[in-house]
């Protein structure tokens, strides 16, 4: 998906709108603009042109998304009128573009569109749980509930991506260390080695000439190698954008060593949680399922989740559809069998959530006590290599000029 720049005449009120849509192409943008009541007056794709820090003032992250529901659902629950709680958000509001999407929201609540389909026209900002739960808390009259609902689905899914981006972290920065000693040895100590020698007129070592050979060849060429790097990486980066690499992509966070049973767990707690808020609001089975598929941010485990879906829709129970998918772990089916007999999915959905969200905690600090001495352990071995490639040859050339 591309995004585009727009700038469009709302048909119901007449103001005209300026933000954001995907769609794969810009006659694909235009029809989807008209197909919302919009007059496209101007379409832009998104490049590289703007500069970052253009790109991140107009940014709308999480916390802007938090806030504003929050704020909106407090507002509402106190009996405000929604337009009347729309404008006061709104001036509480300092990121512009995100103030500039309310004042489209407004404008399409006062020209009679519900509150979800006001939302659903920045689908690139409100994504589908988001949408769901609106339109189910204004069907069941609690929409504070459902904005309440959503602002802690946020903030507890992003909560979890934080500590494992957390515990990923620290392999990386060890593995940048590592490669500064190797450059650091090449381009530093191994020339003077090699100049000793050739002061003396004595042969390096194999492994040593090697290194010798490594480093003349990246002190020659560091542009070429920078290039080939730089080429690898997006070409590789292209690769992860096509359907092809999305898989892969989602089957290495399955099944990569240490890390593959947290992301289960993740998408787990991902599956049930927002199963949870879904159905506590009154959204149907079939369609939390289909949600929650497009919510779980993989694709393998989504066709487990759709799949799930279709025995649902020819009548099976939904802890049956469940049971026989391998990227669905056991615990989940057999806690929505308890809530199916109970009547109660929706709170054996939330307490599955809380029970891998506690051990996603519990795996991140024994992914961290156990990766730390396995990561020393490598870094040793690469630094105790080079400096023995080094000094090896050293105590060789010290010993045949003694001899």
């Amino acid at each position: 998906m591309k995004q585009f720049n727009y700038e469009a005449k709302d048909l119901s009120t007449n103001k005209v709108v300026k933000s954001i849509i995907q769609a794969e192409s810009e006659r694909a943008a235009a029809k989807l603009l008209m197909s919302q009541g919009f007059a496209p007056q101007k379409i832009s794709e998104l490049d590289g042109s703007d500069s970052v820090l253009d790109r991140l003032r107009g940014r709308i992250g999480l916390k802007d998304k938090v806030v504003f529901t929050r704020q909106l659902a407090t507002l509402i629950g106190a009996g405000l009128p929604l337009v009347q709680s729309l404008h006061t958000v709104r001036e509480q509001t300092s990121n512009k573009r995100f103030a500039n999407i309310i004042d489209d929201i407004i404008g399409a609540v006062e020209g009679g569109k519900s509150l979800s389909e006001a939302f659903g026209k920045h689908d690139n900002v409100f994504n589908s749980i988001f949408l769901a739960l609106i339109a189910a808390g204004e069907a069941s009259g609690t929409l504070d509930d459902s904005l309440r609902r959503i602002a802690e689905q946020q903030e507890k899914d992003a909560a979890m991506m934080s500590k494992i981006r957390g515990a990923m972290m620290y392999p990386m920065i060890v593995l940048v260390v590592i490669m500064g000693v190797i450059a650091f040895m090449l381009l530093t100590v191994v020339p003077q080695v090699e100049k000793l020698y050739d002061d003396l007129n004595q042969t390096l070592p194999l492994l040593t000439k090697l290194l010798v050979g490594a480093a003349n060849f990246f002190a020659a060429f560091w542009w070429l190698v920078l290039i080939g790097i730089g080429v690898a990486v997006y070409f590789f980066l292209q690769f992860l954008k096509t359907e092809s690499g999305i898989k892969f992509k989602d089957s290495m966070k399955l099944n990569m060593p240490m890390f593959g049973r947290l992301f289960r767990k993740l998408y787990m707690a991902r599956f049930s949680r927002t199963g949870q808020t879904l159905l506590k609001t009154g959204v149907p089975m079939l369609d939390m399922l289909k949600i929650t598929s497009q919510s779980v941010n993989n694709t393998i485990v989504s066709a487990s989740i759709d799949r799930a879906a279709g025995k649902v829709k020819g009548g099976k129970a939904l802890s049956v559809a469940l049971q026989p998918e391998d990227y669905i772990l056991p615990f989940v089916p057999q806690m929505i069998k308890i809530g199916e007999q109970s009547g109660k999915i929706d709170e054996m959905m939330g307490k599955a959530a809380q029970v891998y969200e506690d051990e996603i905690d519990e795996e991140i600090k024994a992914i961290s006590t156990a990766i730390e001495p396995i990561l020393m352990v490598v870094l040793a071995l690469v630094a105790g290599g080079l400096v023995g490639a080094v000094l090896f040859p050293i105590y060789s050339l010290v010993n045949n000029i003694n001899m």
